[in-house]
């Protein structure tokens, strides 16, 4: 009886925090924020341990019988998690779209768990959901420029939205097109629409046999993750070569107009603002004409490039983004907000009433619940994030971080083709580049590398890459792709130059470092 009591004190104390624990909780924070700021301020990328290692410290698959300190659970996170995290701050990890976040995030992360709130219901956020309406609406405004009373009369109405909130770009691409696919199969005369009915009878109803979505070769995996959850099938995304790193808009008419003559309906075209592995934008402007030609949704992934219309002299970069139907922005890339803050934006304020649900419980009809035409039901307040990030770095706080990442990669390029021993092979549209290890007596050669060749710089990129990760000084990350070049796909360094803190001295140490990682291996004399 008096363990149980011990335990009904403890469990108390975990959710009130009790009179006289102010000082306590305060050290621990304090030591929790200490050790947090030390690991953010080094370059040590991570420590040199192998994951199975790692895991050896969660292999236990039962749930602990008695509850834990916070103090003792404090210092077993930071013994066990913390240290041997990955150092996303560090200005030399430049291989991925994670980068380091302006201080004050940290204190508001605070307040979100404080508050707790749940932005599926009013009842559950209350000011949160005027709150995310107004940010969907500034976002909405950066994008399709509407005037003011268009922004008054859909801000916080009940019956249209601007967009939707979410996790990342996953969920707002599996938005758009969820949308894209219930207006593409509207109710006729004994259908009562896809929603209800399901896709069988809405292909049969409206008399095709297949229902297509277009996208590039750099299209990201999200989309054929859609095109599984929808019902129609990942043959169905039709993902166009590229060499040029872009889409074709006469390829994808040419590839529309095939599919309607074979009985089929293109649901969707989708345009890349910023492809993941290279960067590249699509030509949207005419790929929004191609899409009123054949008639079908045009949709834009602009999770990583949207933010690039806050900038006055880049901004041009994806014009004709304001003609999409719809448009994905991720606002933990390039906004510099923490993880979990995706949106997709509808240019029709009524767009979103082609997946409106509700229920007796919640989400009633004619409520303001944004839950009502969302994928997700229960999430957290991320909005509060990016609003907080709008006023405090404000238009032109933006616009200088994105002017700086577009100069770092034009940088970085130049040192690239300045260095005998590495080819840039991408170059940068937006602060995004790839290159790769490739001694220059092989480029002055020949203009065709040959295929032996490309083998082993494959292999030789492959072994530096893994051992600059694992000396965990830096990091860049790598993939495999074809250009106009190189029809073949060849093994290459990705970077993304988006992290404020990275310095031209870092981009040189790592290009350094690769160099001398690459002259170690027997490889690079054979070559």
């Amino acid at each position: 009886m008096s363990q149980a009591k011990a335990s009904l004190e403890h469990l108390y104390k975990v959710f009130t925090k009790p009179e006289g624990e102010d000082s306590r909780l305060a050290q621990i924070e304090t030591q929790l924020s200490a050790n947090l700021a030390d690991f953010l301020s080094g370059h040590i990328v991570s420590e040199e341990i192998p994951l199975e290692k790692i895991e050896q410290d969660f292999s236990r698959a039962q749930v602990p019988e008695q509850p834990q300190f916070v103090s003792d659970h404090a210092q077993h996170l930071l013994d066990k998690l913390v240290s041997k995290s990955v150092n996303t701050y560090s200005p030399r990890f430049i291989g991925h779209m994670t980068s380091a976040l302006p201080y004050f995030h940290l204190s508001l992360a605070k307040l979100l768990v404080g508050l707790n709130q749940n932005l599926v219901k009013i009842e559950t956020s209350k000011a949160f959901t005027p709150l995310e309406r107004q940010v969907l609406g500034m976002m909405h405004r950066q994008v399709f420029a509407n005037d003011e009373a268009f922004y008054q009369q859909h801000l916080h109405s009940a019956t249209s939205s601007l967009g939707t909130f979410c996790s990342g770009g996953t969920l707002a691409n599996l938005n758009a097109l969820w949308v894209a696919r219930n207006r593409a199969l509207p109710p006729l005369s004994g259908f009562r629409g896809i929603s209800e009915d399901g896709l069988f009878s809405a292909m049969r109803y409206h008399d095709i046999n297949q229902l297509a979505v277009i996208s590039s070769a750099r299209g990201h995996y999200s989309l054929a993750k859609a095109m599984d959850l929808l019902g129609l099938g990942k043959s169905q995304l039709h993902k166009l070569d590229c060499p040029k790193q872009t889409l074709d808009p006469q390829e994808v008419l040419h590839r529309g107009q095939k599919i309607l003559e074979e009985g089929g309906r293109v649901m969707a075209i989708v345009g890349i603002a910023g492809t993941t592995e290279t960067g590249h934008i699509d030509p949207l402007d005419e790929l929004a004409d191609v899409a009123s030609q054949l008639n079908c949704h045009f949709h834009v992934d602009a999770a990583w490039g949207g933010a690039t219309l806050f900038s006055t002299r880049h901004g041009s970069l994806l014009s004709g983004i304001e003609k999409a139907d719809s448009v994905t922005l991720d606002a933990h890339k390039q906004m510099y907000v923490p993880m979990g803050a995706g949106m997709v934006l509808f240019k029709d304020p009524l767009a979103g009433n082609a997946v409106r649900h509700h229920a007796q419980y919640i989400l009633r009809q004619g409520s303001k619940d944004l839950g009502s035409t969302s994928v997700e039901g229960s999430r957290n307040g991320m909005a509060m994030m990016l609003y907080a990030s709008l006023h405090i770095l404000g238009r032109q706080g933006y616009e200088l971080l994105i002017d700086q990442s577009l100069a770092k990669a034009h940088k970085f390029a130049q040192l690239i083709n300045e260095h005998e021993d590495f080819e840039l092979v991408t170059e940068p549209v937006l602060c995004l580049l790839t290159y790769r290890l490739c001694p220059g007596h092989l480029r002055e050669k020949s203009k065709k590398i040959s295929d032996t060749h490309n083998q082993h710089l494959d292999e030789l990129n492959r072994m530096v890459q893994k051992q600059q990760r694992e000396a965990g000084h830096s990091f860049v990350s790598r993939t495999r792709l074809s250009n106009e070049t190189y029809q073949q796909p060849i093994t290459v360094f990705r970077v993304v130059l988006a992290n404020p803190l990275t310095t031209e001295q870092d981009l040189q140490a790592i290009l350094k470092e690769q160099a001398e990682l690459a002259a170690r291996q027997p490889l690079w004399t054979q070559l």
